[in-house]
């Protein structure tokens, strides 16, 4: 399989200045939306969709409020759509999406892609379609889904993964993609691990923001940054607990996996690299 590491969006927020933590100098915050595009042997695979053609049309709809405070505008040639396109694939070669969770940023490009299988938890699916309190109600933007996915849902339980224990193949997919749960930031949220057959990716999602938070030494993240997970978290210690695990396995595999989030983008240059 060939993966892709894509920039299916880029957010300044406002008032975010960066410092990492270790004497450097601040710095205007960016945060990239890192989706991965696989080539299989059956078609496409996207991993997470980032911002969708029609939020350039409809950014109210499409991303509510958040634009503002993330300083959101969409380009074209950011859009998975446009970069699929460009590298010589038609929209319909994406068979399936395997998503970290429903939020606007991650889910945004659905529509692009109306024939593609949705792979998601099913805590998370079910937190857009029959929310259990108010903030479940108010976190997803429903233009993003009224053309109908083709969902594809999954409960936790499953195989064993470098000792997250609930991990399941995904059917209709190559057994090298896996769901990897990672409940905090939503309930319903995952990671996703893709044997590359030159070791293990996971892209991490939202379960941390900045690499800094996966340093063996000295784990730190920019104060812009802590409050902003903390603001959108669902649950405080799944997530914590998560991070840790995300720690130990990045520390403890580092030769056999390699860890990365949604929105760092030195974790996505890296993964760039030739």
């Amino acid at each position: 399989m060939k993966v892709h590491h894509l920039n299916c969006g880029t957010f300044r927020p406002t008032g975010g200045r960066l410092v990492d933590g270790q004497g450097g100098a601040a710095h205007r915050a960016r945060l990239v939306c890192h989706c991965l595009l696989i080539e299989t042997g059956n078609g496409l695979v996207l991993v997470d969709t980032g911002l969708g053609l029609q939020a350039l049309e409809q950014p109210g709809p499409w991303m509510g409020p958040s634009r503002w405070l993330l300083s959101a505008t969409p380009r074209r040639e950011e859009t998975a759509a446009q970069q699929i396109t460009d590298l010589g694939y038609a929209l319909g070669d994406v068979r399936d999406i395997v998503l970290t969770h429903l939020d606007f940023d991650h889910a945004g490009g659905l529509a692009d892609f109306p024939h593609a299988t949705v792979h998601v938890y099913e805590r998370e699916h079910r937190a857009l379609t029959a929310p259990a309190n108010a903030t479940e109600r108010l976190r997803y933007r429903h233009a993003q889904f009224e053309h109908g996915p083709k969902w594809r849902t999954y409960a936790e339980p499953g195989e064993d993964w470098f000792g997250f224990r609930a991990v399941r193949e995904l059917p209709g997919l190559p057994p090298e993609i896996l769901l990897v749960p990672l409940a905090g930031h939503t309930m319903g949220h995952a990671g996703v691990a893709v044997d590359t057959g030159n070791g293990w990716l996971l892209h991490a999602g939202d379960a941390y923001f900045f690499h800094g938070q996966l340093n063996p030494g000295q784990p730190h993240c920019p104060p812009v940054l802590t409050a902003f997970q903390t603001f959108t978290q669902t649950n405080r210690r799944a997530r914590l607990e998560n991070l840790g695990r995300l720690r130990d396995l990045a520390i403890g595999h580092r030769d056999e996996v390699t860890v990365f989030c949604a929105h760092d983008p030195l974790e996505l240059r890296q993964a760039q690299r030739p």
